[in-house]
């Protein structure tokens, strides 16, 4: 069994409304509160991060599966959405809706259209971070293969 361990610093010298900073890796970004939270809105925050490694997890797990598959693509892109709720001051993340689009090669078979999309479906319960939220977090999938 191997262990893959991963660090992030953050310091945040201020308060609710001020600016910090996190670095693990490649990422090195300003974080702070996003204005539709009465932040300032500030580099990244969490709901864009973990938005970001839910759809990031997803789209190479997709990836993965379809060269794994020998499924040949023209092309793959996603767009996410994430849904959080406010309720009596309480802020819950409620859904993530990834909506990827599969385009095939050309002249690709219904077989390949009707592999592309179970792997699309399979790839959400495969991910390690959609695995990590279940229970939690809603996870919705609107795919598009063409």
């Amino acid at each position: 069994m191997a262990l893959h361990h991963f660090h992030l610093k953050a310091d945040w010298p201020g308060l609710r409304n001020d600016v910090g900073t996190i670095e693990s890796g490649n990422l090195k970004t300003e974080i702070s509160i996003p204005p539709e939270m009465d932040g300032p809105g500030v580099g990244t925050n969490p709901d864009e991060m973990l938005l970001g490694a839910a759809a990031t997890c997803y789209i190479i797990t997709l990836a993965a599966m379809m060269e794994r598959s020998g499924l040949e693509k023209k092309s793959l892109s996603m767009e996410s959405e994430a849904i959080v709720e406010v309720k009596d001051g309480v802020f819950t993340y409620k859904k993530i809706i990834h909506r990827p689009t599969i385009e095939l090669k050309e002249g690709a078979s219904e077989r390949e259209r009707s592999l592309a999309k179970r792997l699309a479906e399979k790839a959400e319960s495969s991910c390690m971070i959609s695995r990590a939220i279940a229970g939690n977090v809603e996870l919705e999938l609107e795919a598009t293969i063409s």
